[in-house]
């Protein structure tokens, strides 16, 4: 875990050194390298309990994600897979979920 907060804490700064060069307007190269993971899968389980600590029912998680009620029932059955956009969401639910409210 200190290994993960000294390279944010080394990324905050170098953003934040950026910055001030920019407003100096010195020549910066802020264009992004580095393209976050893509979202781990989820089985339908974790779906289930991802909504389950939120306390919605199937169509009010499916309200909250903006998806229809049928796709959060397939996810929740198996018989279909989250997207990628979905995964994203999922994620950010699982990890915060009072983000989605």
């Amino acid at each position: 875990m200190a290994k993960a907060k000294k390279k944010l804490f080394n990324d905050l700064k170098e953003s934040l050194e950026d910055a001030l060069a920019f407003e100096r307007g010195e020549q910066v190269n802020l264009r992004v390298t580095k393209l976050p993971s893509r979202p781990p899968a989820f089985k339908p389980r974790e779906i289930r309990e991802i909504r389950r600590r939120l306390n919605a029912t199937q169509p009010l998680f499916a309200s909250y994600l903006n998806v229809h009620v049928n796709t959060v029932r397939s996810w929740e059955q198996g018989s279909r897979k989250p997207r990628a956009a979905d995964l994203k969401l999922l994620a950010i639910a699982k990890s915060n979920p009072s983000a989605l409210l």
